[in-house]
This record gives structure tokens, C-alpha cells and sequence, in this order.
């Protein structure tokens, strides 16, 4: 990957619907040189693919916390991620360092919402118990910069 491959991604991470052409008048390419370019980030998993940005708050989602999740015994990542993902409410999970085996980031529509789906996650068989903190204000939401 070089500078105009970073100049790219640049340009698509700050609108993803530029056309080829578009793309090439910022970096210096033909819209074909471009259209090869992302082919190839596409296929070395540099970029993973393209999507909306959607505001979870206007679509209803605007209560959200992160929940430690301290599991029964040595779980494996895999089987935290399977329990994991017919929940609707968990937006990311991660594995982390620590006491906690994973770190949960849930959004629901309102508190009554969140508990509900905390008491769905605590019924967990693998997990042991949980611990929540619940976001009062987002100060920061930073995308990756190239």
C-alpha cells in the first residue's frame, strides 16, 4: 500500500458514494486506475467493504453501556461470540486483558430496554456474572484515520 492508495481510502472513508472519477481528479489517477486500486484493497482485506452510517439514536437506539462479562471457567472466544450474536442490543464485543473475559457494548431504545436485555445476557449459561456501565454522554466517536 502507498501514499495514493492511502489518498483513496482517505477519500472514500470521507464519502464512500465518490465515484472512480471523482476519486481520480483528488489523487491524479484515471477513474480505471482507481477502480483497479480498490479491487485490490478489496482483495487484501484492507478495506472490508462499504456501508451507511446509520445514527443508532434516531432509529430508536439511543441508550447504550458497556458490560464486562465474567464467564464460567476457561470459555473460549468463539463460544462467547456464538451466545453473543442473536442478541439485537450488542453492537460490538471484545475480548480484553484483565478480569473480564469480554467487553460488551449493548444499545437499546431506552433503560427499561437496556435492563432487559442485561438480564437476557446474565442468562447466559457460560457467563458468571456482569458488570455495566451505562453511557450518559458520547464525548468522542473518532473514525480510523488512514
Amino acid at each position: 500500500m502507498d501514499s495514493i492508495d492511502q489518498r483513496i481510502i482517505s477519500c472514500l472513508m470521507a464519502n464512500a458514494r465518490s465515484s472512480y472519477a471523482e476519486i481520480g481528479k483528488e489523487v491524479g489517477l484515471s477513474a480505471p486506475a482507481v477502480k483497479r486500486r480498490v479491487d485490490k484493497l478489496l482483495d487484501n482485506g484492507v478495506l472490508r467493504g462499504f456501508t451507511a452510517v446509520v445514527d443508532p439514536e434516531a432509529l430508536g437506539w439511543g441508550t447504550e453501556a458497556f458490560v464486562e462479562v465474567h464467564c464460567k471457567g476457561n470459555v473460549a472466544p468463539h463460544d462467547i461470540q456464538h451466545r453473543l450474536e442473536p442478541m439485537a442490543e450488542v453492537s460490538a464485543a471484545y475480548t480484553v486483558s484483565g478480569a473480564a473475559d469480554a467487553i460488551v457494548h449493548l444499545r437499546a431504545a431506552d433503560i427499561h430496554h437496556l435492563e432487559t436485555a442485561l438480564e437476557r445476557l446474565r442468562a447466559v449459561e457460560i457467563i458468571d456474572r456482569t458488570v455495566s456501565t451505562v453511557v450518559l454522554s458520547r464525548l468522542l466517536d473518532r473514525p480510523l484515520a488512514p
